[in-house]
């Protein structure tokens, strides 16, 4: 996986009081591809954190979930993405849906 994908990435690690990774994401060119926060991390606040730096520094607006992820879609609606799209398939042309979401204060005619 890492010599695949992580290098297309540009990767944000938030740590925590004891330095150990808390939550970290990859954004590429256009969207940002991942976001991970430890389950004993999660409700502190590190997600929204992460997302609000992909959108105020990077101007990051879009994020694709696997429709099956139904606490990371419920975490990103939350946050005010809203659906503009869906596959049926994954990249890899396997049977999870994924669904594309986009910031309502982003312009739509960006979405390649």
């Amino acid at each position: 996986m890492q010599e695949h994908y992580l290098p297309v990435v540009e990767l944000f690690v938030i740590r925590n009081a004891n330095g150990k990774i808390a939550a970290f994401m990859g954004l590429s060119n256009e969207l940002i591809e991942m976001l991970f926060v430890h389950p004993d991390e999660q409700g502190k606040g590190y997600g929204k954190r992460l997302i609000e730096y992909a959108r105020d520094k990077k101007q990051m607006d879009k994020v694709d979930v696997n429709e099956q992820n139904e606490k990371a879609l419920q975490f990103y609606l939350h946050l005010g993405f809203q659906i503009i799209g869906r596959d049926e398939t994954d990249s890899m042309g396997k049977p999870f849906p994924i669904l594309h979401l986009q910031l309502p204060e982003a312009n739509p005619g960006n979405r390649n």
